[in-house]
């Protein structure tokens, strides 16, 4: 998949995890409005692997291996249940936008704890500087939507506790994310992110009952909004959005891929204001173009790499062509 002739999925993978993740965080918000936040998470992973197994089982794929069930169940638990799980318990005392602000600080991780590409990340000085950037465009972000009037949803010190939860979260991504990077199982990209979603929704269902949240817990009491979340949940976030994310861990450095949570916090609050009415401020709108400068910054080396290549590859056409070619002789 990563060969030249499949080059145009990386664009497309990048697109999904930068637009879908973003609405995601509005989506677990609709979600919370009928789930407790570990059982709307095991619900949203198991129901999405499920469907995965199913559909590669029928296919006559085999998923037999315990030592690979064992490598998808340690990236699917820190990835999902400790990332994405925590990031819905966190919605519950803070917006979506603030949540997906938050969890930003996941390619700082990438590139303080990868330290195998250390010599990637630091020879080309445009990528520390593109994300020193993109996050001092969150924090002007997250300054417009505080000094906008965002309304807070619990007391000061919960909210405090969520933004620490929502950091630890970052964390767990980004350990889940090298693991999955450096310890691929040996089965397809479509099985192992079964298997991940299915360990992950198990993990979330059995801290969902510690936490003693399927007491009163009725699913003829959820509205129609969260199950409208959840379908968004399952569907794009937990496969195409994910299934765009692992593989490109595999064909690109972490800390690239990671900047998706500095475009995420853009399509939330987008979202929030098309689907729910919330406003955009023009703060929040500077620190839009600073991320999106940041952002370019990471990946400016990459694009005049492939634009050094192409001019390459005319020339050589032309010089093929002008050896090749014969004026036209009449007979």
């Amino acid at each position: 998949m990563s060969s030249s002739k499949n080059s145009w999925l990386v664009p497309v993978a990048f697109i999904n995890i930068y637009v879908i993740w973003g609405i995601t965080f509005l989506a677990i918000s609709f979600g919370l409005k009928g789930f407790p936040p570990f059982i709307l998470s095991g619900f949203r992973f198991l129901a999405a692997g499920l469907l995965m197994i199913g559909w590669l089982l029928a296919k006559g794929e085999k998923a037999s291996s315990l030592f690979n069930w064992k490598k998808n169940a340690i990236t699917g638990i820190l990835i999902l249940t400790g990332g994405t799980g925590l990031v819905a318990w966190g919605e519950q005392y803070v917006t979506a936008s603030e949540a997906a602000i938050a969890i930003a600080t996941g390619p700082f991780w990438f590139i303080a704890i990868d330290k195998k590409n250390w010599k990637y990340y630091f020879s080309d000085k445009f990528i520390p500087i593109g994300l020193i950037i993109g996050f001092a465009g969150l924090l002007l972000f997250l300054n417009g939507s505080v000094s906008g009037g965002v309304h807070e949803v619990a007391d000061g010190k919960l909210r405090i506790t969520a933004f620490i939860v929502l950091a630890l979260s970052s964390v767990a991504w980004v350990l889940g994310s090298l693991y999955s990077k450096k310890n691929p199982a040996s089965q397809s990209t479509f099985m192992n992110i079964a298997q991940q979603l299915i360990t992950a929704g198990v993990a979330s269902f059995i801290i969902a009952a510690f936490r003693n949240e399927w007491h009163g817990f009725s699913f003829s009491n959820v509205p129609a909004s969260a199950w409208a979340g959840v379908l968004f949940l399952v569907s794009f976030g937990s496969i195409v959005a994910y299934l765009s994310y692992i593989w490109l861990l595999s064909v690109k450095p972490a800390a690239l891929v990671s900047t998706h949570t500095y475009i995420n916090p853009i399509v939330t609050v987008l979202a929030g204001w098309i689907v729910a009415g919330q406003t955009i401020n023009g703060s929040q709108l500077y620190g839009l173009s600073i991320i999106l400068l940041g952002v370019l910054l990471t990946n400016v080396t990459k694009y005049f790499r492939l634009s050094k290549r192409s001019k390459v590859k005319i020339r050589r056409f032309r010089r093929f062509f002008n050896k090749t070619a014969r004026p036209y002789q009449p007979t």
